[in-house]
């Protein structure tokens, strides 16, 4: 699914702001998330303690360039992730407004067009523009990461519309519905879109008790999954009686 890589759980777990290493170690297990997000920033404030429990947990990282703001900053993060935990992937984020934390569309394809070239595998969170899609995947992108809603916010999914034509448009791409997600419902509705998997961080790592939400989240995503591929009826307009009228009583 991700650049040859096909993981067992479509469940993919950041590691900040977690109470502890512990309740965060115990989140990745109950989540049975096999890939997880880690910022080089995070990495660097908790020195080898943290690569040590990392190192552990037996996962496959995603570095991410979080609070990067421009092309430099984040393909400069980019390199020094790479070279750190040894590994081609990184999760691309180049932000372009400090309240809303969206992505800026076109420093991210250029800095994704500079990381392609050079051998990375980027998963690159964007929005749900098909434009900015398309862009990203001349660049050499093979993943897309739209938003649900802002990073943190706990909206879910505010354009349902735009990101099931974005589900269709790029039906062949793996898509990841990364940021905004608060609630397991809410995962649960965008596995049943056809989105290939979820990542989220702070509606674990807040939640008053961060391993038990961690399955909760893991179950849902596995419920909307199982109901996309049992393939969901269709909405009406108007009531549809389940109970054929042949075969009902006749009063006279």
């Amino acid at each position: 699914m991700f650049y040859g890589f096909v993981p067992r759980s479509r469940f993919l777990l950041g590691t900040a702001g977690y109470p502890s290493p512990d309740i965060l170690q115990q989140a990745i297990c109950a989540a049975d998330a096999e890939i997880i997000t880690v910022s080089l920033r995070r990495e660097g404030s908790q020195g080898g303690a943290f690569r040590d429990l990392l190192s552990q947990l037996n996962r496959r990282v995603l570095p991410n360039t979080a609070g990067c703001h421009s092309v430099k900053e984040a393909v400069t993060t980019a390199y020094m992730a790479r070279e750190l935990f040894d590994t081609p992937w990184i999760k691309l984020e180049v932000i372009g407004n400090a309240d809303t934390l969206q992505p800026d569309p076109f420093a991210l394809v250029e800095a994704a067009r500079i990381l392609c070239a050079d051998g990375f595998q980027v998963f690159p969170y964007t929005t749900e523009d098909l434009i900015v899609g398309e862009k990203l995947l001349e660049a050499g992108c093979e993943v897309l990461m739209p938003w649900g809603a802002p990073i943190g916010s706990g909206q879910g999914l505010r354009n349902i519309e735009g990101l099931r034509s974005f589900r269709a448009w790029f039906k062949d791409v793996p898509l990841v519905i990364d940021a905004g997600i608060g609630a397991p419902s809410q995962a649960a509705q965008a596995m049943e879109l056809g989105f290939d998997a979820i990542l989220l961080n702070t509606a674990v790592a807040k939640a008053q008790d961060p391993v038990a939400m961690a399955g909760a989240f893991a179950g849902a995503i596995r419920a909307g999954q199982a109901a996309h591929q049992a393939g969901l009826m269709e909405r009406r307009e108007m009531a549809a009686a389940s109970t054929p009228v042949f075969g009902l009583a006749q009063f006279s």
